[in-house]
């Protein structure tokens, strides 16, 4: 059968499909039974002949759809809590992997432009940090301390402020992305030109190695999560903007719930990191090759986990279920 024949003569069927799995809580479970298994057979029949096709990509997400919402309800073993982050939490980070992508180019870039402006003019980083921080960061050079930021409040209090405001950073990068994108853009271009201007500002004053050695030794976590939270306001304006074969509400429905996943995620990411930055960036006086492997060790886990691990399962052939 050809593709667009097969397309028209299911393709109400499957609109009926999409309409049991907003409505589920009315529908009986021998209808939503019924319904699953004509969309698994429509999908095998796909994957044998329409492969790289479009609509196979749709059906298999419909299946998977309607598969979590019959079993939604059904009483969880314990082991889902640690199979939610070995397999959903990487499972969701490969199909967003695009928007991963993207998120971490445009704060690339936001970093170059922030990092180019300080160079060409000194005063910029007055402009975007303020001038009683830059007044302050100068004063603490010139007292030998040039990292004393790090140490102005006592432990505790700094890694709950620290953890609390990077979490809430982490859901307005979230939530922005429900308007076109533009306000999870917006929130990368401001944290990229700000730590370009940071880093740069300490290099002018001959401070590079030693301030990367501090800022990264949380930050490596820290920007890491604020561009995989980017990535998940990303997928929710996707969701919105481009809903494919799916209804617009949806495909928006879809992409909330894979970013508020991807949010998830990156809780434990920022509790690690404010508690580097509560405790650890403070002294200074750490060797400098322990300070480098504590952040050579932080990249390879966010590596690792955001981005090799979901590509084995996805390998595996464990996507879409």
């Amino acid at each position: 059968m050809k593709e667009a024949s097969f397309i028209r003569s299911n393709i109400e069927k499957w609109q009926r499909t999409e309409g049991l799995v907003d409505a589920s809580e009315s529908i009986s479970p021998d209808d939503m039974a019924e319904a699953y298994t004509e969309i698994t057979a429509d999908l095998a029949f796909a994957q044998t002949h329409y492969r790289k096709s479009r609509i196979t990509v749709y059906l298999n997400d419909l299946a998977s759809a309607l598969h979590n919402t019959i079993y939604r309800n059904k009483k969880e073993k314990l082991t889902r809590i640690f199979t939610y982050w070995t397999h959903e939490v990487p499972l969701t980070m490969y199909d967003a992997r695009r928007e991963l992508l993207v998120s971490f180019l445009v704060f690339a870039l936001f970093i170059m432009v922030g990092a180019l402006s300080q160079l060409n003019d000194p005063g910029f980083s007055r402009l975007i940090l303020g001038d009683y921080y830059v007044d302050m960061t100068i004063d603490n050079i010139n007292y030998g301390e040039p990292m004393a930021v790090y140490n102005g409040e006592s432990e505790t209090p700094m890694f709950l402020h620290i953890t609390i405001n990077n979490v809430m950073v982490s859901f307005m990068a979230f939530v922005l992305g429900i308007f076109a994108c533009v306000g999870t853009g917006f929130l990368l271009m401001q944290n990229g030109i700000m730590l370009g201007a940071f880093q740069t500002f300490f290099f002018s004053h001959g401070l590079l190695v030693e301030s990367a050695l501090a800022i990264w030794l949380h930050g490596t976590l820290e920007i890491s999560a604020i561009i995989i939270s980017s990535a998940a306001g990303l997928a929710l304006g996707r969701g919105w903007l481009f809903p494919g074969t799916y209804k617009r509400g949806v495909a928006f429905r879809k992409g909330a719930r894979r970013g508020l996943k991807i949010v998830v995620g990156t809780v434990p990411i920022f509790i690690i990191a404010g508690f580097i930055e509560g405790f650890v960036t403070r002294h200074t006086e750490i060797n400098d090759m322990v300070r480098a492997g504590i952040i050579f060790c932080s990249l390879a886990f966010v590596i690792f986990y955001f981005v090799v691990w979901p590509r084995i399962l996805a390998k595996r052939g464990n996507v879409g279920r």
